[in-house]
């Protein structure tokens, strides 16, 4: 079955990366402390442990997966366009999937071919928009419908 793998949060603009074994995801703020939680599609940004594999398998990089500065990692799913407007359900939290995370000049900075390996199949990731408030802990179920 699908599950949390990880959860992050930056307290400012292109700052560290700060893993957490729990977080408290609200409508006003996204993931708690998280600098680009306000509301809005880009509010809570999710990535595919298995896509994120593939996207590092194929510039021969093995990257943390903070690199890609995303919020949740979950494992045991790929995204695709076709979960558009779908809920992904992580424990008792409840996300509208709202689009692709697009890959940035960020992740070349990062790491040399890291943007355009994250560009096929929708391997940056995905965007969310928080539906309800709850306390995500790593190990939650997630389900997408």
């Amino acid at each position: 079955m699908p599950k949390l793998v990880a959860i992050a949060y930056k307290t400012v603009k292109r700052g560290p990366m700060n893993e957490v074994l729990c977080a408290n995801v609200t409508q006003h703020s996204g993931v708690e402390k998280d600098v680009f939680g306000r509301p809005g599609k880009r509010q809570v940004t999710v990535l595919s442990l298995q896509q994120w594999q593939i996207a590092c398998q194929s510039i021969d990089a093995n990257l943390p997966w903070t690199t890609r500065r995303a919020n949740l990692l979950v494992d045991g799913y790929s995204f695709g366009a076709a979960d558009v407007g779908k809920q992904l359900r992580i424990g008792d939290l409840c996300l509208e999937v709202t689009g692709e995370t697009d890959p940035c000049k960020k992740m070349e900075q990062a790491h040399a071919g890291l943007e355009s390996a994250l560009t096929p199949d929708w391997r940056g990731g995905v965007t969310c928009r928080v539906i309800n408030d709850a306390m995500i802990h790593i190990g939650d179920p997630v389900t997408l419908d």
